[in-house]
């Protein structure tokens, strides 16, 4: 991927940023920072993109991204209808590694907190009962100065270290590179897709939003993401099954065709393949 290089900005008076944002637009596009950023969607939810991981974020979700990883969260459409008033809430942080000097995570006794900052390097969704413990953490350092929110930030690291239930996102050999002229051209992909995957997306179509042969989209899409464009499409596919699964409004075999599907057993087999479960024993999980 070829992502937009963000500038997290922080008061005079500190050493990281930490804010809380309302609306769902906010730095809405595949973008990476030098920044380790830690996340709680509060309220909010939609399709979360980091290095080459794809799937759906929902209220209660905390994830930390590593320095320079690029990543993108892009809320539902329905946030975005003036007529249905949806709002989101969410609580961030952003700092960087050796925020606190060079040698501070060298010490002995903060070798938790190095190792799950490297961990971070892939992304970590953070699962369980420790993510109230977190969200509850960065809550406070929102409305505190000086020297208490480092350590509420450590406290938070700290707990997250100890925390046995962490997914890794991104996979190892996830590589990117940073020229700024793709922005536009991985966004435009992106948005489009995200608009129009309940249909079949032809090839021209999206080579022609991406400007380039079909055959040049091919290669430029696998080289960028380590996947194919169908692949990138099944998994948006199975991300927007999922949260029909848990709203639990439609039966089975009709979101496996409100997701883009055409065929239920490749529904099935994909659904299976990417979350390592059945559709209905996923549903089960979520839905008393």
């Amino acid at each position: 991927m070829r992502p937009q290089l963000l500038k997290v900005s922080k008061g005079p008076t500190q050493s990281f940023s930490v804010r809380q944002d309302l609306v769902p637009h906010v730095n809405n596009r595949w973008h990476y920072h030098p920044e380790v950023e830690l996340i709680h969607f509060k309220k909010g939810e939609g399709t979360q993109f980091i290095g080459d991981s794809i799937k759906r974020f929902k209220p209660g979700d905390i994830v930390i991204v590593g320095a320079h990883l690029p990543h993108y969260w892009r809320f539902d459409d329905f946030y975005f209808d003036e007529n249905k008033k949806a709002t989101a809430d969410i609580r961030v942080a952003h700092f960087c590694e050796n925020f606190w000097g060079d040698q501070f995570l060298q010490l002995p006794e903060n070798n938790g907190l190095k190792v799950v900052l490297e961990k971070a390097r892939r992304g970590l969704q953070i699962i369980g009962k420790t993510k109230s413990k977190v969200a509850e953490l960065l809550e406070k350092m929102l409305y505190t100065d000086g020297a208490e929110r480092i350590i509420y930030l450590i406290e938070a690291l700290l707990t997250v270290s100890e925390c046995k239930h962490l997914e890794p996102l991104s996979s190892i050999g996830f590589k990117h590179d940073f020229v700024e002229a793709e922005n536009d051209r991985i966004n435009d992909i992106y948005e489009y897709s995200l608009a129009n995957f309940k249909r079949k997306i032809q090839l021209e179509e999206i080579a022609g939003i991406a400007n380039i042969s079909p055959n040049s989209f091919c290669r430029y899409f696998k080289s960028r993401t380590r996947k194919t464009y169908s692949q990138f499409l099944i998994e948006i596919r199975v991300g927007h099954a999922c949260k029909l699964l848990i709203e639990n409004k439609l039966s089975i075999k009709q979101l496996c065709y409100e997701s883009g599907f055409n065929n239920f057993a490749c529904f099935h087999k994909y659904f299976k393949q990417i979350t390592g479960k059945s559709p209905l024993k996923y549903q089960k999980e979520f839905v008393a």
